[in-house]
């Protein structure tokens, strides 16, 4: 199985995964399954630090490659995910969630998230 990972639990998988449900951080250890992060997901990191917000204290960079080091795979933005953003439904208004949803919709691939707010978007979110 393939599936994108929000910031949220991106950043929590690399410093926290005691901290997720079993079958979330099953999910995510298995060979078997291909784990993605956006681009999308680095860009809010360095936002979020850059404004100095509290759970944002480490580089994006850093993140990034610790991410690539634990076999995850970088889901890059194309235009078609972009530009898909205009068509979505206003149920959500942060762009970066947004963006991950389209990417998530375009390629297809399953978003893992913990935002309530994106189920109706698609069937393809999964609430963890």
């Amino acid at each position: 199985m393939r599936f994108l990972l929000d910031t949220h639990l991106l950043l929590r998988a690399l410093n926290e995964p005691i901290q997720m449900g079993e079958t979330t951080r099953d999910a995510i250890e298995d060979p078997a399954n291909d784990v993605l992060f956006s681009t999308a997901s680095i860009w809010e990191v360095a936002i979020k630090t850059q404004l100095g917000r509290p759970n944002f204290a480490i580089r994006a960079e850093t993140i990034a490659k610790e991410a690539m080091a634990r076999g995850f795979a970088e889901l890059l933005i194309r235009w078609q995910s972009a530009s898909m953003v205009a068509d979505l439904p206003m149920h959500h208004r942060d762009p970066f969630d947004r963006i991950l949803l389209a990417q998530a919709i375009m390629e297809p691939v399953h978003r893992y998230t913990v935002d309530r707010k994106l189920v109706p978007y698609s069937s393809l979110v999964v609430l963890i």
